[in-house]
């Protein structure tokens, strides 16, 4: 089966889509998912047995909504709840622009990273 047309996601899997890695480590923070988990009752893994989470689509996308909001928007636990609560359909717009500033970051810093290498060496 083609990785991309899965209909479940591990939790591991879940941690790269969101690019929740450790700075310090580089390790994928599944423990962040655990906690929001528990946090909001938005998110609802299918727990199989050996007490593994496979998350749906619909899952991953509020596990977005939540890392924009705490992430990017600096809300609070509390806020980022209250929000999901009352105002979720509108966040389908931030969903997509998150996405595209984390790719956009990323191919920054590696052409500052090849402008440095250049500098130097020349």
């Amino acid at each position: 089966m083609n990785e991309k047309n899965k209909t479940y996601k591990s939790i591991g899997e879940v941690a790269k889509i969101l690019n929740l890695v450790n700075k310090k480590t580089g390790k994928l923070s599944t423990h962040t998912i655990r906690f929001w988990e528990k946090e909001f009752k938005q998110i609802k893994p299918y727990i199989y047995s050996g007490k593994r989470r496979y998350f749906d689509e619909s899952s991953i996308i509020i596990l977005k909504k939540i890392k924009f909001l705490l992430k990017n928007k600096g809300m609070t636990i509390k806020g980022a709840k209250s929000y999901l609560d009352n105002y979720n359909s509108k966040l389908d717009d931030f969903n997509n622009k998150t996405i595209n500033t984390e790719k956009i970051k990323n191919k920054l810093n590696n052409i500052s990273n090849i402008l440095k290498k250049i500098k130097s060496n020349g």
